[in-house]
C-alpha cells in the first residue's frame, strides 16, 4: 500500500510537463524562501522594508512566475477543447481553497484577513484567460494593451483597486495578502506564448534537484496551503529554544 501511494506521488503522469511544473516549483520554493524571511522579521531575527526594491523585485519574480504559468498552463489543457468538468472542478477546488484562506485568516487576524490575495486571482485568472488560451498572438497583444493602459493613462495608474474594495465594502486597510488586478491580469496573457514556443517540451537533467522542482510545481497548491503553517511553527520553536537557552 505505501509502495503505491510512493508511486503515485513521485510518478509524473503522461500529460504532465516536467518542465512547466519546475518553472512552477521555482515559484513555490522561492515563495518559500519569502515567508521565511518574513517570518524571521515577524521575530525579530531579520530586519527589512518589504517595500525596499530588492523585495519589491524579489516578489514580482514569484508573481510573473505564477503568473505566466497560468496562461502557459491554460494553452496546454485546452489545446484539443475544454474538459467542463475537469475544468469546473478545477475552478471549484480553486473556488473553495480560495475561500478557506479568507475564512482562516479571518478567524486568525481578523483586522488583517486575505480578502483578495493569491488564490483568489488565479482563480479569476485562470476563467479569463479560457476564451483566448489558444490564441497566443491575439492573448500577448491583450496583455501588451492592458500594459500600455495601465502604464499610460494617468487615471487608470491612479485607480487603486484595494482602496475601492476596502472604502466600499470596508474590508481592512491592511492585508496580509493583496493582487492588484493590474498590471498583473496584464502578464496573464503572455503565458500561452510561452506554450506556442513549445518550452514545455525542454528536456531537464534528470537529477535530484529537478524532481524537487518539479514535485513543487506539481502540487503547488497543496504546498501554499500548508507551508505557512509549517514555516511559522518551526520560527516559532526556534524562537522558543532560543529564549528557552539565553
Amino acid at each position: 500500500m505505501f509502495t503505491h501511494v510512493f508511486q503515485r506521488f513521485f510518478n509524473k503522469p503522461n500529460s504532465r510537463s516536467t518542465f512547466l511544473d519546475a518553472y512552477r516549483g521555482c515559484a513555490v520554493l522561492l515563495m518559500i524562501v519569502f515567508h521565511l524571511c518574513w517570518d524571521l522579521r515577524a521575530f525579530d531575527y531579520l530586519e527589512y522594508s518589504l517595500k525596499s526594491p530588492f523585495w519589491v523585485s524579489f516578489r514580482a519574480i514569484i508573481m510573473t512566475l505564477f503568473i505566466t504559468a497560468i496562461g502557459w498552463s491554460a494553452y496546454l489543457s485546452y489545446r484539443t477543447s475544454i474538459r467542463w468538468n475537469a475544468f469546473l472542478t478545477r475552478h471549484i477546488k480553486l473556488l473553495l481553497c480560495a475561500t478557506a484562506i479568507s475564512l482562516a485568516t479571518y478567524l486568525a487576524f481578523p483586522d488583517h484577513w486575505i480578502f483578495f490575495g493569491i488564490l483568489h486571482f488565479i482563480l479569476l485568472a485562470s476563467i479569463i484567460i479560457t476564451p483566448v488560451s489558444q490564441r497566443p498572438w491575439l492573448s500577448v497583444g491583450i496583455g501588451v494593451t492592458l500594459l500600455s493602459i495601465y502604464f499610460f493613462n494617468d487615471d487608470i495608474n491612479a485607480f487603486s483597486f484595494h482602496r475601492y474594495l476596502t472604502h466600499t465594502f470596508h474590508l481592512p486597510t491592511y492585508t496580509l495578502d493583496f493582487v492588484h488586478p493590474l498590471p498583473w491580469f496584464a502578464v496573464v496573457f503572455f503565458g500561452p506564448l510561452l506554450g506556442h514556443l513549445g518550452l514545455h517540451n525542454i528536456r531537464l537533467p534528470e537529477n535530484r534537484v529537478s524532481t524537487l522542482f518539479a514535485l513543487a510545481g506539481r502540487y503547488a497548491l497543496v504546498i501554499y496551503l500548508c507551508h505557512q503553517l509549517v514555516l511559522y511553527s518551526l520560527v516559532t520553536l526556534l524562537d522558543t529554544i532560543i529564549k528557552q537557552l539565553a
